[in-house]
């Protein structure tokens, strides 16, 4: 009994994720075929022990399969997700392309797990951006506790979030900042090495960029449309792992102790919070890791109910391959779709 599996984007550095943790989590797996533009075709990839050759989108047989893992980036996915669904699978889509359609659901396992049944509409579920995704597992738990009035959030964004080109830019201009080599920006907009960016995506007219505009929509259709949400985003020169500042306002009673025990408790959220030196969670220490792992639980003064945090996690993780790989189980365990057993 298993699912047969395609991964769209699996050269890129999510969907070589995707094929990790779908192996890591034994999600129940018949076939598994490794997709990608003609550039890559034939290009290794691998699934456990398997070696795989990338074979082209544009002759691939959707019917065959019953979930498609879509990590090619918003175009591809605007172009080809809605006849993929056609054709049958359901399509879990990693870009932005889907998540404000109202029609397709955007979902957070450990937060709305019950809107996996709106995917029978067009057979598309979206993954919320990276950013979204960490704030909200720490959110829900408290939200449900108290109701969350507003928040107010800074990220702290590593290049990985820039795909593979930020990566290497921050790799490069390090080398070059030592003599080595030229430290023109050529991804970001200035230095990202050493620096710190306050800009990631396209200005809107409000003067908050569409990385902010995206945890503001994203935060009202998974959670709640009431509460007010106020972002800065910044990259920061960090390989991978998206930490976050967050201050929360609630309606009801809530201080750093309660916040503390039910954070404990919260599916995908681990606590590392002593108040001494080195106490507390950094992002070089998720990177591989699940859970969002939250630390500098303390009270806000300022309001009469209020708490302040930090939070880090694996972006290529939960923020992107693990949370798509986690909707499938969603699939599977509400029974949205049924393992073969001739598959």
């Amino acid at each position: 009994m298993g699912y047969r599996v395609a991964v769209v984007g699996a050269t890129g550095a999510v969907g070589r994720e995707m094929m990790t943790i779908l192996e890591e989590v034994n999600f129940p797996v018949s076939d598994i075929y490794a997709v990608a533009s003609r550039k890559s075709v034939g290009v290794e990839v691998s699934f456990g022990n398997k070696t795989l050759k990338c074979v082209d989108l544009e002759t691939f047989d959707f019917t065959k399969v019953d979930i498609v893992l879509m990590s090619a980036g918003g175009d591809v996915s605007k172009a080809w997700s809605e006849k993929i669904g056609k054709a049958g699978p359901i399509v879990i889509d990693n870009s932005s392309a889907w998540r404000m359609d109202p029609d397709v659901p955007l979902i957070i396992p450990e937060v709305n797990p019950d809107a996996v049944w709106d995917c029978k509409k067009k057979h598309i579920i979206a993954n919320p951006n990276c950013s979204t995704i960490q704030m909200l597992v720490v959110l829900k738990p408290l939200h449900d506790a108290a109701t969350i009035k507003r928040v107010v959030v800074s990220t702290y964004q590593s290049v990985a979030g820039a795909g593979k080109a930020g990566m290497d830019e921050l790799w490069d201009q390090t080398k070059a900042i030592y003599g080595m080599g030229d430290k023109t920006p050529k991804k970001f907009t200035k230095q990202i090495a050493f620096n710190v960016i306050p800009h990631i995506d396209v200005f809107m007219e409000d003067g908050y960029t569409k990385e902010e505009w995206k945890m503001i929509v994203e935060t009202h259709k998974i959670l709640d449309p009431t509460i007010d949400v106020v972002p800065t985003a910044v990259r920061v020169p960090v390989f991978v792992g998206h930490s976050e500042s967050i201050n929360i306002e609630f309606e009801n009673p809530m201080d750093e102790q309660l916040a503390r025990e039910i954070l404990r408790e919260a599916p995908g959220v681990a606590v590392v919070d002593k108040r001494e030196a080195g106490g507390y969670i950094t992002p070089i220490e998720v990177v591989g890791e699940f859970d969002t792992y939250v630390s500098r639980i303390r009270n806000d003064p300022t309001v009469p109910y209020g708490i302040s945090l930090w939070c880090a996690s694996d972006n290529l993780r939960k923020g992107a391959a693990l949370n798509a790989v986690q909707i499938a189980q969603l699939l599977d365990e509400r029974g949205v779709i049924e393992a073969r057993a001739d598959a």
